[in-house]
């Protein structure tokens, strides 16, 4: 895990002489690579200490962590000026846009991707997908290791001519966002399919959805997007950007911030981990760490529990007081998601920097997936924290790793497994939790709180009775 610099300032390390705490430490000495690393080896070895040393030994931070390239990215016109933009986006060119575009647009639009202002031109992209970061004009590099992109077709580019920019039409053809100065190239599908996921294999859900049949060319440019980005589904009040994020944080007067990235259902091994992160934090000498529980809300596979009853889950989980609501900010993160790895978890942790979160937990095989083709994993689950602690761009993220957590049958509770008692604990996969809501069983009491069980219970049964109808019932006249 990766002590970093905290508000931009240099990391400051504990003395030698500091006892490390060896239960923490994520990454051992024997499973760092060695060659030509030098510097990554030194900070990962550095950041075993991170739970040994003080809030004060570290330099705590006054104010929220710095944005990456200084300023939060905000593209959203400003209401006074809307209606200008308006009347220029009807008369330039129309590209109409995907729902995954939009969320993308959305991602963009209010930082997270910062200091990113628009889909990537051609230099931006080749950064991205080759070196997993972008460097800046005085010569600093920032991460971006998701390439941010927009393709279309042959006759969309025929459709542009010689126009300079373009104004972007959501799903519903609502005028959404004018891209200026852009600029068009060439879209290498199979080189950025093998370059983000690590494989060329069929099935990739992301792949499937938006890049197989996605044109065969990319349009990069500024974006300035007309309004803020809504979806209307009873949701968007959750949608809090970085903005607004920083400002809740600031409110809860946070001396640090720690991020937990989520797409399923928070169990109570779930909220231990947090719970035992703030915690050590308060024990390093911080005075009100904030934890922000921040479920992806983009685009996920269609086997993944919908947004909506996640949402409703998450909300049992605090009114039951698993998580404390004085403590936790619960909101979601609009970025479609690509299961790609060690990849795509720098941009979960780089996306939540930009929201002022100095802290990110990581946990076994983040974004990763079974393989589509194979039957194993597509990823090796730990190197996704491993990759985290060297990234290039996220020296200034304190990276914090999983402890293994598991219901131990001997105390009725979900608790850090003991390898030397290995029988009292049993390992509860996602496949076996969805079979036990899907049938109408019960987990073990003190697997996850009983108001958020029921709701998992009634997602399962929305899909029987869904598959039960008769087809006529289900076909619109």
């Amino acid at each position: 895990m990766a002590l970093a610099s905290l508000a931009g300032m240099p990391p400051v390390l504990p003395p030698h002489s500091r006892s490390f705490a060896p239960q923490c430490a994520a990454v051992s000495d024997s499973s760092l690579p060695i060659c030509g690393i030098g510097r990554f080896c030194k900070r990962a070895l550095r950041v075993r200490a991170v739970w040994g040393a003080s809030a004060t030994s570290m330099g705590a931070k006054r104010g929220l962590i710095v944005p990456d390239g200084g300023t939060l990215v905000d593209l959203i016109v400003p209401e006074n000026e809307r209606a200008v933009k308006m009347a220029e986006a009807v008369c330039l060119p129309h590209l109409r846009i995907s729902r995954i575009d939009l969320e993308w647009v959305h991602v963009v639009s209010e930082g997270w991707a910062s200091p990113l202002k628009g889909f990537m031109r051609q230099a931006e992209y080749l950064q991205a997908l080759h070196f997993n970061c972008l460097r800046l004009h005085d010569g600093s590099l920032v991460n971006m290791s998701i390439p941010i992109v927009l393709a279309i077709e042959d006759k969309q580019r025929e459709s542009i001519g010689s126009s300079n920019a373009v104004s972007l039409l959501g799903p519903c053809g609502k005028l959404v966002a004018i891209l200026q100065k852009i600029e068009i190239y060439r879209h290498n599908k199979e080189e950025r399919v093998a370059r983000t996921w690590g494989t060329t294999a069929s099935g990739l859900p992301y792949v499937e959805e938006t890049i197989t049949h996605a044109g065969s060319w990319l349009i990069g440019g500024d974006l300035e997007v007309l309004e803020p980005i809504k979806y209307n589904d009873g949701l968007d009040h959750y949608r809090i950007s970085p903005a607004d994020l920083r400002k809740e944080f600031e409110r809860r007067n946070a001396d640090a911030v720690c991020a937990f990235q989520i797409r399923n259902p928070v169990h109570n091994g779930h909220a231990l981990l947090m719970n035992d992160t703030r915690r050590r934090l308060l024990e390093m000498g911080y005075k009100n760490p904030i934890l922000l529980l921040h479920p992806l809300g983009g685009y996920t596979k269609a086997d993944d529990v919908p947004l909506e009853w996640r949402i409703k889950q998450h909300k049992k989980v605090l009114e039951g007081g698993i998580l404390d609501p004085e403590t936790t900010v619960v909101a979601i993160f609009p970025s479609p998601m690509h299961y790609a790895g060690p990849t795509e978890v720098q941009w979960h942790a780089k996306a939540r920097l930009n929201a002022g979160a100095d802290f990110y937990i990581v946990g076994r095989d983040p974004a990763g997936m079974s393989h589509p083709t194979e039957k194993r994993d597509l990823y090796d689950p730990d190197h996704g924290k491993m990759i985290l602690s060297m990234a290039p761009g996220l020296e200034r993220l304190n990276i914090l790793p999983y402890r293994v957590a598991a219901y131990d049958k001997s105390q009725g509770k979900m608790a850090f497994f003991d390898p030397s008692r290995p029988q009292d604990f049993l390992f509860i996969s996602g496949t076996k939790m969805r079979d036990y809501a899907k049938h109408g069983e019960s987990p073990p009491d003190g697997f996850m709180c009983p108001g958020g069980w029921k709701v998992l219970v009634e997602y399962y049964c929305s899909l029987s009775a869904k598959e039960s109808k008769p087809l006529d019932e289900s076909i619109a006249v």
